[in-house]
């Protein structure tokens, strides 16, 4: 990542600005100044979208649904924002605003002395990140807490890793644009909300055991599946890549990932037919992308997928 930087003096130019980098967006000026000056600086990849940004200007910012995660966090001043009906919630130098994927989100209020490092997350990258660290499929959105506390504890720690990745972008030769120590620390932000934030798989995660702990049949098997989702896979093909019998392989996916094998396949091809219905090009079909991921059966498929997602797989699409 190398951030681009801008200093603008004009509402409309600063708008296209964070249009380009961030979300659809319209800005309401709230008390104009005799002088004023946006500065923006912003890195971006498909996994993470960092910027240090000062609007220079009392302003309200309104956006729809942002369908990534998206976390302010004040280095100076302060903002007021909510998510659909929910109550605003002020950020400041020692609370970072927290923002979900689903929801249309307002900053009610984003003072001309506030500077903040803006954080998007890909709503992908983010939940199946999740899905690693626990060994089993999520479902999202995962409701993060909506502020989070960076004056300590792992909060003040993510805290910290972002600001120096923000820095860093910004230096001529930065590790952040190598391909691998980059990719490693975007990789290393997502890991730190998710352990800093507050949110339903949080006490899960903290349970969790290290991932070399889970026997290496198991990790055989995920590997296998995540590589191949839309493969016919039959438990006893599962139990022949595992090494192991078919009682076992049983037996040890509860005790892990707290499903049946073919349960946790399950999960996993519709996570994969959600992300694909959501990016999916004009003229896609919904049976061409579950037909891609092994749904052979157009009726049991749309009911798993309302099951989980709470709507049918065509409005996803739509939408």
């Amino acid at each position: 990542m190398r951030a681009s930087t801008h200093s603008l003096t004009d509402v409309d130019e600063a708008c296209d600005v964070l249009r380009r980098h961030f979300y659809a967006i319209d800005a309401n000026v709230l008390a104009w100044p005799a002088e004023w000056t946006a500065t923006f600086a912003v890195a971006g990849s498909p996994a993470v979208t960092i910027g240090d940004l000062s609007f220079g200007v009392d302003v309200r910012i309104f956006s729809g649904e942002l369908d990534a995660y998206h976390v302010n966090m004040p280095l100076t001043g302060r903002l007021t924002s909510h998510q659909g009906s929910d109550e605003p919630h002020r950020a400041d130098t020692g609370h970072a605003a927290v923002y979900q994927p689903v929801g249309d989100t307002t900053v009610d209020s984003w003072d001309g002395d506030c500077r903040i490092l803006a954080v998007k997350i890909s709503r992908r990258d983010l939940e199946n990140q999740l899905a690693s660290m626990l060994e089993t499929p999520v479902r999202g959105p995962l409701d993060l807490s909506p502020l989070l506390d960076v004056t300590h504890g792992p909060g003040a720690t993510w805290a910290r890793l972002t600001r120096m990745i923000a820095a860093d972008t910004g230096l001529p030769g930065g590790l952040t644009a190598h391909p691998v120590v980059g990719a490693r620390l975007r990789e290393s932000m997502i890991t730190g909300l998710l352990l800093a934030t507050g949110h339903r798989y949080r006490d899960q995660l903290d349970r969790q055991r290290p991932s070399l702990a889970a026997p290496g049949a198991i990790r055989r098997v995920v590997d296998a599946m995540r590589a191949q989702p839309g493969r016919p896979f039959t438990v006893a093909d599962l139990a022949e890549i595992a090494g192991v019998g078919v009682r076992s392989l049983q037996q040890s996916f509860h005790r892990y990932a707290g499903m049946p094998p073919m349960s946790y396949l399950r999960q996993l091809r519709l996570g994969l037919v959600h992300d694909d219905l959501r990016e999916a090009p004009p003229g896609t079909t919904v049976a061409q992308i579950a037909y891609r991921y092994g749904f052979t059966h157009a009726g049991r498929f749309a009911a798993a997928y309302r099951e989980r997602y709470g709507e049918a797989p065509i409005d996803t699409l739509r939408r």
